[in-house]
């Protein structure tokens, strides 16, 4: 049935699969290429890459010409060398075994191994390794220098390997020991990339046939990481030099059946230098990815065919629809899945290069940094219609409706035009439901100690004793504590928030003594204090519940909750980042029983460090679920991670925060799936900063927090972006909005002018 349906009317199928499965990007790969040794034992009649020694100088690349060219790739902005060889050469050419010898090495394969393992450690750059079929114990060996591997399967057909066949006299090229290989790989859990030569002999039956053999091997191991449809090309002096090359028609005929065979997940690959001109047919076939694109080197297996220049690539790619994406040498569902998939020697090199979505970092933004948001961002635009997917989903968002796990994932990972309209959409939402204004309010923060019993890996702030690591532990007394709240109401504070480590000597009474200190100092001040870990932390050491223990803070001086300890709520994430923390149900917990005394929070995510976007939409409808029962949070602070001096980080086991378009894009999905329920998104200037905010305010966030006054967490993280930001510097933010800011409480009311205290608001800190 397959065989005879029409191109079109299965690229139309596959295309929708394909939107379906990775949005709107289509991917590349960064590389340079590396060709270790042109010598091959076998002698495929289309193949002009192996050749005998005497046309090559030398048998082998140097080590020093394998990291000269590798380090030529790195300042070219590559991520990825690719090493490209022949099949065991050592078999077939006394050349190959004597030049092994004078290298120190007994096989190609061990001499690669040493030679991908130096490019990365000299370079920086993650090896993809195409060294031909192997057994189990040489992938196991070259595992941990690769981050992937490649075999090209090209047929199942073993009918192509008799004489007159193209794979005659290639004993690597019979199909059941390429797909032994690939068996092992799988076994092994080493991410390949595989795929089909078309046009080489075979019939479409046999395409489908060896689509279902890689399908079959992937159902067991989940190993296939991409599939390559490649077109043959016919060259002077081989055999199949006067052989005719397939169609264009033939080759979208064989990606769509690929990805119908394959389902929308799968990453299907075209190499673009191979169908020059013609690449949007092969988009709209189904393809996602261009594979590797090197700015350094030329393509060795393809002499004749130049690599296109990335902008044409990019103009190629978004004239059919698309958006261009860096990726990694392993491709994003794999990098994401790094603990299964990666060597630990390379995991960490991995997980500092991605976002959220597995995909290259590609910018030098970083949370709580002074580092300027990068030039072009997806928003920017001009607008286009969104996708189907995501305008029903944005449709859905407006009018209040809740939307699924799904629908957020797809949000938040959208691409391109999908993700300017989803920007636009939450804009025009905040403007709709708050207005034109940016509010603020003036407080101060006091984090009262930093010793703590809890090792969250995320977290700089907290020190496990008097004798810290890095910077000097502390305890505030009740005085201090007093003194720092009144001259923050001096300088014209509303509210002090309060928060701090578990340290070993607190009590609930130690927490009931603190809000006393600061309603005695400042009556009329506002005490935002205490985050549910420490709230069940008072609870427990008093024995009692948590609604009594509320009653009494609230009794005390209490007024609101800060929404913080969420981090995500999620307890797969929670059980890597803080094991020992509140679960997620227990912080759900702590502020459902506040909400239920009276006592109004905040909620909060902190978001890119080893969680993805599902966790994310877990995190959303969490809150979205509580807030429609109880109705209790005042606003939503995303908060990217500021990673620098993050323990997990520091430890190899956290990506550097998110991207700045991801950052920003947290504020205009919270805003959408939070919708009608919580009406304000804040946006934080520790974390984004000054231009950073500006694009939030203009993606949802209508709240820039408070001015601080003394911001200590960000900045024991490695965040630069300042302690204070005063109501003369906020309102010049918003100017440049053309937005008014107003001052307002901890409660969203707005203060009245008469009610601000000048005087002392901009004098200096003791």
């Amino acid at each position: 049935m397959l065989g005879d349906a029409p191109p079109e009317a299965l690229a139309e199928l596959a295309e929708t699969l394909t939107v379906e499965g990775h949005g709107l990007a289509v991917t590349y790969s960064r590389k340079v290429f590396i060709p270790l040794t042109q010598l091959c034992r076998d002698v495929c009649h289309y193949c002009t890459f192996a050749k005998a020694p005497r046309a090559l100088a030398s048998p082998y690349l140097a080590l020093d010409e394998v990291v000269r060219i590798a380090r030529a790739g790195a300042t070219a902005g590559c991520q990825e060398a690719l090493f490209t060889l022949g099949d065991k050469p050592e078999l077939r050419y006394a050349r190959a075994r004597s030049a092994l010898a004078e290298l120190g090495h007994a096989t190609t394969l061990d001499y690669l191994r040493a030679a991908a393992e130096l490019v990365h450690r000299e370079t920086g750059l993650l090896p993809h390794l195409n060294p031909g079929v192997m057994t189990h114990a040489e992938l196991e060996r070259l595992r941990p220098v690769a981050v992937s591997m490649g075999l090209m399967l090209e047929s199942a057909a073993e009918r192509l390997s008799s004489r007159g066949g193209p794979h005659f006299g290639s004993p690597d090229k019979h199909p059941a020991a390429r797909l032994a290989t690939l068996e092992h790989a799988g076994q092994l859990s080493i991410p390949c990339t595989s795929g089909l030569l078309i046009g080489i002999g075979e019939s479409r039956r046999e395409r489908i046939e060896a689509l279902l053999a890689l399908r079959e091997l992937h159902e067991r191991h989940g190993h296939i990481q991409e599939i390559i449809i490649q077109n043959f090309r016919a060259k002077p002096g081989t055999r199949m030099a006067h052989a005719g090359e397939p169609t264009l028609a033939e080759q979208v005929w064989t990606v769509a059946v690929a990805r119908l065979i394959f389902g929308p997940q799968m990453s299907l690959q075209a190499p673009p230098n191979l169908r020059p001109g013609a690449l949007a047919a092969l988009v709209r076939a189904g393809v996602n990815d261009w594979g590797g694109v090197s700015p350094v080197t030329p393509d060795f297996v393809n002499p004749e065919a130049p690599w296109p220049q990335l902008l044409e690539l990019a103009a190629e790619t978004e004239a059919a629809g698309r958006i261009l994406r860096e990726r990694l040498a392993i491709t994003p569902r794999y990098a994401l899945d790094a603990g299964r998939w990666i060597d630990p020697q390379l995991r960490t090199a991995v997980l500092r290069r991605i976002d959220s979505c597995g995909k290259a970092r590609g910018e030098a933004w970083f949370a709580g940094t002074a580092g300027e948001p990068p030039a072009r961002v997806a928003w920017l635009a001009p607008p286009q219609a969104a996708t189907s997917a995501t305008a029903r989903r944005l449709e859905r968002a407006r009018r209040g409706l809740a939307l699924s796990e799904a629908d957020l994932v797809g949000l938040f990972c959208a691409d391109g035009r999908d993700r300017a309209a989803i920007v636009r959409a939450a804009d025009e939402l905040r403007a709709e439901v708050s207005g034109p204004a940016v509010t603020f309010v003036v407080n101060r923060n006091i984090n009262y100690t930093n010793i703590c019993l809890y090792r969250c890996g995320f977290c700089a702030f907290s020190k496990a004793g008097t004798r810290a690591v890095r910077g000097p532990a502390y305890r505030l007394d009740l005085e201090e504590i007093a003194r720092r709240a009144l001259e923050a109401h001096e300088r014209g504070a509303t509210e002090v928030c309060l928060q701090g480590g578990i340290h070993p000597e607190f009590t609930g009474d130690t927490y009931l003594a603190i809000v006393a200190a600061v309603k005695a100092a400042v009556p009329a001040l506002h005490v935002h204090a205490f985050s549910p870990l420490e709230v069940a932390h008072g609870a427990r050491t008093l024995g009692l519940s948590l609604e009594s223990f509320l009653r009494r803070l609230k009794a005390a001086g209490l007024a609101t909750l800060p929404g913080t300890a969420a981090e995500i709520l999620d307890d797969e994430i929670r059980a890597v980042i803080c094991p020992d923390k509140l679960s997620t149900q227990e912080w759900l917990e702590v502020m459902r029983s506040a909400h239920a005394v009276g006592l109004r929070s905040t909620a909060t995510i902190m978001f890119g460090h080893v969680e993805q976007p599902r966790h994310w939409a877990r995190h959303l409808l969490h809150i979205r679920a509580l807030q429609r029962s109880s109705g209790g949070f005042t606003e939503f602070v995303p908060l990217p991670f500021v990673h620098r001096e993050a323990p997990l980080w520091r430890t190899g086991r956290a990506r550097c925060g998110p991207t700045f378009e991801e950052a920003v894009l947290m504020h205009a999905v919270t805003r959408l799936a939070l919708h009608p329920h919580v009406r304000n998104i804040q946006t934080s200037w520790v974390k984004m900063g000054p231009r950073g905010v500006l694009a939030c305010l203009s993606a949802g966030a209508n709240d820039l927090g408070g001015t601080l006054m003394n911001e200590s967490i960000t900045r024991a993280a490695g965040g630069v972006n300042g302690q204070e930001m005063t109501a003369q510097e906020l309102r010049s933010l918003a100017a440049e909005l053309h937005r008014p800011l107003l001052e307002r409480t901890t409660l969203y009311e707005r203060r009245a002018p008469e009610a601000r205290a000048p005087a002392g608001a901009s004098a200096q800190l003791a």
